[in-house]
């Protein structure tokens, strides 16, 4: 018995050994985690929103804001924003409600310093620099342009960061004349609550108390100024 018994194992070790190779290749099939899309600017939107995640969302810096955008155009829209959003302290602005403040000016600060003053003081809101970033836009962007936490949060790498956004609210297609000017306005004030609607009151309007900082008046005379020429 024992001698058939040894048969039987000699004859089924190579199928097992075949077996146990075919699944562990199975298993590595299907175990690598594919690359997830990023979250968007807005979660929930559908699909094919504006603010859908894109196929190539992991981007070098140079690749995400290398796009053009230090023009005179983006210079006055940047300032506009300044004026609905932080038109006091520019870059170095803290959300008035927060209890804590960071312990350095937002420009002196690292990128890592900032997210580390964030998770250190939850429950209170943390919109900051001269385009009131939240953090989990923020933490979007930074990982989208391929920012290192060591770099300073300081102008250059705010007005980066808020280039990618400007670009995502259809920039370009605005500067071809295939994105009309109101519809390019909404994008942004989707997201800047202190820039209008065409309704003159801001999207998130009574939501957390925002509420429009400059008329649409005042919206589009800036806009008007900077749109493509049509033939």
């Amino acid at each position: 018995m024992p001698v058939i018994f040894i048969v039987l194992i000699l004859l089924l070790a190579p199928h097992t050994a075949q077996a146990e190779a075919l699944r562990g290749s199975l298993f590595a099939a299907t175990s690598a985690k594919p690359d997830g899309a990023l979250a968007g600017l807005f979660v929930g939107r559908s699909p094919g929103g504006m603010f859908a995640p894109r196929p190539d969302q992991r981007l070098g810096a140079k690749h995400a804001v290398g796009i053009g955008l230090q023009k005179s155009d983006v210079q006055m829209i940047r300032a506009l924003i300044q004026e609905a959003e932080s038109r006091k302290d520019g870059y170095d602005v803290v959300q008035h409600g927060a209890r804590i403040k960071p312990a350095k000016r937002p420009t002196r600060m690292t990128l890592e310093e900032l997210l580390a003053w964030i998770d250190a003081t939850p429950g209170q809101p943390h919109a900051i620099g001269r385009y009131q970033f939240i953090p989990k836009t923020l933490r979007r962007l930074i990982e989208k342009t391929g920012a290192k936490l060591s770099q300073r949060f300081d102008p250059k790498m705010q007005d980066q960061l808020a280039d990618v956004l400007l670009a995502e609210a259809g920039l370009q297609k605005f500067r071809a004349g295939t994105l009309e000017r109101q519809a390019f306005m909404n994008n942004m004030a989707k997201i800047w609550a202190g820039l209008p609607t065409s309704n003159g009151k801001s999207h998130y309007d009574g939501y957390a108390g925002n509420k429009a900082m400059v008329t649409w008046a005042r919206f589009d005379a800036v806009m008007a100024r900077i749109s493509p020429k049509q033939s």
